[in-house]
């Protein structure tokens, strides 16, 4: 039987716990509510300055904030970095949603619009609530994550239709036909027509023709 004193230690962590994470979402909604949905870069923090897809990043999210949308990432190195230095050059917006990480150091130095979180699932709301498109670099299982969460609750009607852009066909077709084959064909869990929710292009000019059609949205909160 729980004795009373560690029963009432771990409803005083839970209670504190909620505390933090009721702060966390009032600091994003409150440095993020008088902006316009921005553009949100996904991507691998790995991805070094010389390589294309980081190269790529920069060049969106600077014609993104050239266009006066905001560009927004997780605030960290490789992909993040891409887009946040990409948007500071083009004198926009750039916005960094940064998770507390040990193996990764603050944010990187692009950044001019901040908020640190240290729940995962605080920063993904924050993300999704302040986007109105999404493109997708290469990445590891964080940005098949950002991607799959992005990809379910506009599939759900959770959120708006949105853009949702991978980058390089190279990278990503393998995982496409994987899903059309297996998911949709096969055991049909997903419906025909899912997959069209993901729009695939190889060049930057690729890339802003799918969005074309963004503009800012200053009543957007």
């Amino acid at each position: 039987m729980t004795s009373p004193s560690f029963s009432s230690n771990k409803t005083e962590q839970n209670a504190w716990r909620m505390f933090r994470i009721m702060g966390e979402f009032i600091e994003g909604f409150q440095t993020l509510s008088e902006l316009p949905k921005g553009v949100t870069i996904f991507g691998s923090a790995r991805t070094k300055p010389a390589d294309p897809y980081y190269l790529a990043a920069e060049d969106i999210a600077h014609r993104c904030a050239s266009r006066g949308l905001p560009v927004i990432t997780g605030g960290g190195p490789g992909i993040m970095e891409a887009g946040n230095k990409g948007a500071a050059a083009g004198k926009g917006v750039s916005i960094g949603l940064c998770i507390r990480l040990p193996m990764e150091q603050g944010g990187n130095p692009w950044i001019n619009t901040r908020v640190d979180f240290h729940y995962f699932f605080v920063r993904k709301v924050m993300f999704l609530k302040h986007t109105c498109a999404a493109v997708v670099m290469p990445g590891g299982f964080g940005t098949l994550d950002e991607l799959f969460e992005t990809a379910t609750l506009v599939q759900t009607h959770k959120i708006e239709r949105m853009p949702i852009i991978l980058y390089g066909r190279s990278f990503w077709q393998g995982m496409l036909e994987w899903i059309r084959q297996q998911m949709e064909l096969q055991h049909h869990y997903i419906s025909p027509g899912d997959l069209d929710l993901l729009t695939v292009v190889d060049s930057v000019d690729e890339c802003m023709a799918a969005l074309d059609k963004l503009t800012p949205d200053h009543s957007a909160t």
